[in-house]
């Protein structure tokens, strides 16, 4: 069994350690070149690859370019053009609605606040944080989606189970100069050995100070969707 450290503050850092060494590239893996596009990819991958998301993004952001594109686009018209997306017809309406208020709202431009991202249909803390961080350079919170979410309950460092109260715990304990690359490298790690299901402590970097890591474990078989 894994042991971890005396506090999750040396647990935080121990595992910050190892995963900076495991994956020096830890990055966004959603595919886009401006701040629309990277709203758009984000909205798009609530329980959806990225991989999937970005196959699709390809052909939209051909046919669609502005937020009025997007706003005035027939429902079906764009449903249809992510219909390979989970919750296709939601998403579709999100899009409209959020695009339409960042057209005449935002003069067009992707709003630079939590409160301003997080007025816009399906946009959450989540999404919100994703498109501060990497379409405005703001960091002011840690993006928790699936992966972050059962990694950090499984390595012990939170017990909170709400991805708004996670994160609120995070804050308190990981470094406010990592909190962008925590949730890129738990990503990482996640997709590529603590997978939801079956996850490969054999061969985890992190497994002698985890206390998930025993074959009895009791551990949390959260969702292996992306973010």
């Amino acid at each position: 069994m894994g042991t971890p450290l005396g506090s999750r503050e040396a647990q935080v850092a121990e595992v910050l350690e190892r995963f900076y060494e495991e994956y020096p590239d830890s990055t966004i893996s959603l595919t886009y070149s401006n701040r629309l596009e990277l709203l758009i990819a984000v909205i798009l991958s609530a329980q959806c690859t990225d991989e999937r998301v970005n196959a699709v993004c390809a052909e939209l952001f051909e046919t669609y370019e502005t937020p009025e594109d997007y706003a005035n686009a027939p429902q079906a018209e764009l449903a249809e053009a992510i219909n390979s997306i989970t919750y296709y017809n939601n998403k579709a309406k999100y899009i409209r609605s959020a695009c339409a208020d960042i057209a005449e709202k935002h003069d067009g431009e992707v709003p630079d606040t939590m409160s301003e991202l997080t007025d816009l249909a399906g946009v959450g803390r989540k999404t919100a944080n994703v498109v501060l961080q990497h379409g405005h350079d703001v960091v002011e919170g840690i993006v928790v989606d699936t992966h972050v979410q059962r990694l950090t309950r499984r390595l012990g460092i939170t017990e909170e189970e709400r991805p708004e109260r996670i994160e609120e715990d995070l804050l308190e304990i990981v470094p406010e100069a990592d909190w962008q690359q925590f949730t890129h490298l738990m990503i990482d790690h996640g997709r590529a050995t603590c997978t939801a299901i079956n996850p490969d402590c054999a061969d985890c970097v992190v497994a002698d100070i985890c206390p998930s890591a025993k074959p009895d474990a009791d551990i949390d078989l959260a969702s292996g969707e992306e973010w």
